[in-house]
C-alpha cells in the first residue's frame, strides 16, 4: 500500500478535562499575513481547510484527518501539493440540545460573536506554525490545540443606544435550555426629557449586531490610517465610514429630525448568526418570539406607540428578506417595509437555481456538456466562485447544515426537520441533485411570492402601499432574478393593486437601497435615513383617527 498523509490533532487536560463534541478544523496556508482560520473563503484569496466531525474527544486523544476527508478547495489531503506551510487546528464545540420535538441535535451554539466558528469564544485553537508538508509521507503530522478563544466583552450602554436581552419563553420550551432573544436600541433625541412621548417604532434586521454600528458621536478619528476597501475600490473606507457615522448622529440629533426608536434584533442561534425572524421546524418559533416576545418589551420599556400603524421594518441582504417576511407574515403587524437586495423572494430564482424546476443546483446539464452555475459574481460580471464550491466549503464547515454560513442556513430555516433531527437537504451538498420533495415544502412556507400570489384575496388589502423593494441589477449574488419575478406578480395584481414600488439600480452591486444619487458605496451607510420621509408619509395617511401623530414631533 503507498504511504498517504495524515494529521493528527489532540488538546491537553489544561484546556478541557471534559470529551468535547464538535468539528475538527486544519487549515494550509502559503500566507502567513494573519493567522489561516481567517483566510478561508470564497475568492481567490482562500487557503486550504479540512474537517471531521468529532464526539467525546478526549484530552491527548488523537484525531485523525487523512485523506478519505472532505477538503476545501483541494478536496483531499492527498492532492495538496508538498512543501511548507503555516497550519492551524480549530476544534468548533458543539453541545446536545433536547428539543421538544423529541430530536437530539448536537450544534454549536452562538457565544456572542454571531456565529463565526474562527472567533467563537470557547472555541479551542492551535498556535500556528510554519511545517514542512510531505504527502508521500506516511508519518503523521501533529498539531495540539494550545489555546482557547476568550469570552467577548459586552458593549457599555450610552445615552443613545441600549442593549437589551430578555429569555424568549417560546424557545427555551423548544431549545429545551434557555435561549434569549436581544436588541439593540436606538433612543431619538430628548427621550428622558419628553416622557409624555410615544414614539413610533422602526425594526431594522439583519445580520447580528454587536452594537448599534453606523451611529457615531465624535467626528472621525484623525489618527485612522486609511484602509483601502477591494469590495468598492475605495481608499480610506474605514475613514468613509465614521464620517458617515457622525454624519448620521447629527441628523438623528439635529432639530429637523421625527423622533423614533428603531431597534437591531439580535437572535443569533444555533444554526446562525440571525434567525431570518420567521417560524421554523428546525429553528423553532423565532418569529413568534420576536412579535410576541421581545417587541412587546421593547415597546414597554421604551414608551412606544405598540400598534401596527407605528411600527415599520427595514433592512439589506438577509435583513431585506426578513423584513418582507415579516410584513407578509404579519401584515397587521407593520405599516410598511423596506426591503435592499433580499434574499431570494422567489425560489423560481434561488439565485440562479429553479428550485421547482432544475433537477441539479451545480450545473446545467445537456447532452453532450455541463456548465457550472456561478456562485458570485462582480459588477462587471465576473464571477469569482461557482454554486458547487460555495456549497464545498460549507459542507468542511460543518454537516447537517452546521456551517453557520448562507446555503445553509436557508436549507435550517426552510426546510423540514428529517428522521436525525436535522435540517432536510434541498440539494445533495456532494452531487448539487435537488429533492423536490423538500422543494414543494419550501414553497408553501417560504417562497414569498408563491405565498402572496395565493394568498392575496386575503394579504392584498392588508400590504396596499406597504411593500417596497429594492435591487441594484448586478447583484453580486443574482437576488435581481427574484426581484424581478416578485414585481412580474406584484404589478399584475388589481384586486387590489399592491400601490408600492419595486426599483432597481442600474448596474449596482449587493446592497443597493434604492439611492440612485449616490454610490453604493455610500447608500449602504445610510440605510436609516433612507426611509424617513416615506414613513412619515405613511403614518399620515394610514394612521387610525385620534392616532398620536405629535406627541413625538418635537
Amino acid at each position: 500500500m503507498s504511504p498517504f498523509p495524515r494529521i493528527s490533532v489532540s488538546f491537553p487536560a489544561e484546556l478541557s478535562s471534559k470529551p468535547l463534541d464538535g468539528r475538527l478544523l486544519v487549515m494550509f496556508s502559503t500566507n502567513d499575513g494573519t493567522e489561516p482560520r481567517f483566510q478561508i473563503g470564497d475568492g481567490q484569496s482562500t487557503q486550504q481547510i479540512f474537517g471531521v466531525n468529532i464526539e467525546a474527544m478526549r484530552p491527548d486523544e488523537r484525531v485523525m484527518i487523512g485523506g478519505d476527508d472532505l477538503g476545501y478547495p483541494v478536496r483531499s489531503l492527498r492532492d495538496v501539493p508538498s512543501g511548507e506551510y503555516w497550519v492551524q487546528a480549530v476544534l468548533h464545540r458543539y453541545e446536545t440540545f433536547h428539543r421538544s420535538d423529541g430530536h437530539v441535535v448536537k450544534l454549536p451554539m452562538d457565544r456572542g460573536e454571531g456565529q463565526h466558528w474562527n472567533r467563537a469564544p470557547g472555541n479551542l485553537y492551535s498556535t500556528p506554525r510554519k511545517i514542512v508538508f510531505d504527502r508521500a509521507s506516511d508519518r503523521p503530522l501533529h498539531i495540539e490545540l494550545d489555546q482557547e478563544i476568550p469570552p467577548i466583552e459586552p458593549p457599555h450602554d450610552t445615552r443613545y443606544i441600549k442593549h437589551v436581552k430578555i429569555q424568549s419563553e417560546l424557545l427555551t420550551e423548544f431549545w429545551g435550555r434557555p435561549m434569549h432573544l436581544g436588541a439593540v436600541v436606538l433612543l431619538p433625541e430628548g427621550f428622558d426629557e419628553h416622557p409624555e412621548a410615544r414614539y413610533p417604532l422602526i425594526v431594522n434586521h439583519g445580520h447580528f449586531p454587536a452594537t448599534f454600528s453606523g451611529f457615531r458621536e465624535e467626528p472621525p478619528d484623525p489618527d485612522l490610517e486609511a484602509e483601502y476597501s477591494e469590495r468598492f475600490r475605495l481608499e480610506g473606507y474605514n475613514i468613509i465610514q465614521q464620517q458617515m457615522a457622525h454624519e448620521f448622529y447629527q441628523e438623528w440629533t439635529g432639530p429637523d429630525s421625527p423622533r423614533f426608536v428603531i431597534i437591531k434584533v439580535q437572535h443569533a442561534n444555533p444554526y446562525y448568526d440571525d434567525s431570518y425572524a420567521v417560524n421554523s421546524e428546525n429553528l423553532g418559533p423565532y418569529g413568534d418570539a420576536i412579535m410576541h416576545e421581545l417587541i412587546p418589551h421593547i415597546e414597554r420599556t421604551f414608551r412606544c406607540i405598540g400598534e401596527g400603524w407605528g411600527r415599520f421594518t427595514y433592512g439589506g441582504s438577509t435583513g431585506g428578506w426578513e423584513a418582507l417576511a415579516v410584513q407578509v407574515l404579519y401584515p397587521d403587524s407593520f405599516n410598511g417595509c423596506f426591503a435592499a437586495c433580499p434574499d431570494p423572494i422567489d425560489f423560481r430564482a434561488y439565485t440562479v437555481v429553479n428550485i421547482y424546476e432544475d433537477d441539479n443546483a451545480y450545473f446545467v446539464k445537456g447532452q453532450w456538456k455541463q456548465v457550472p452555475r456561478p456562485g458570485q459574481r462582480d459588477w462587471q460580471g465576473h464571477v469569482s466562485v461557482t454554486l458547487e464550491q460555495v456549497n464545498q466549503r460549507e459542507l468542511v464547515l460543518g454537516t447537517h447544515s452546521r456551517s453557520g454560513d448562507q446555503w445553509d442556513i436557508w436549507e435550517a430555516v426552510y426546510s423540514p426537520v428529517g428522521p436525525d433531527g436535522y435540517p432536510m437537504r434541498i440539494w445533495d451538498k456532494v452531487t448539487g441533485e435537488i429533492d423536490h420533495e423538500v422543494a414543494a415544502f419550501w414553497k408553501e412556507n417560504y417562497d414569498l411570492r408563491h405565498i402572496l400570489e395565493r394568498d392575496w384575496a386575503a394579504l392584498g388589502p392588508k400590504l396596499a402601499g406597504k411593500i417596497h423593494i429594492y435591487c441594484g441589477t448586478m447583484d453580486n449574488y443574482y437576488l435581481n432574478n427574484a426581484v424581478v419575478l416578485m414585481e412580474g406578480f406584484l404589478e399584475s395584481t388589481t384586486e387590489p393593486y399592491y400601490a408600492g414600488a419595486v426599483v432597481y439600480g442600474h448596474g449596482s452591486e449587493h446592497c443597493w437601497n434604492g439611492d440612485p444619487t449616490r454610490p453604493n458605496a455610500i447608500s449602504r451607510l445610510r440605510y436609516h435615513q433612507m426611509y424617513v420621509s416615506r414613513i412619515l408619509e405613511r403614518m399620515e395617511v394610514a394612521a387610525p383617527p385620534g392616532a398620536d401623530l405629535t406627541s413625538w414631533r418635537y
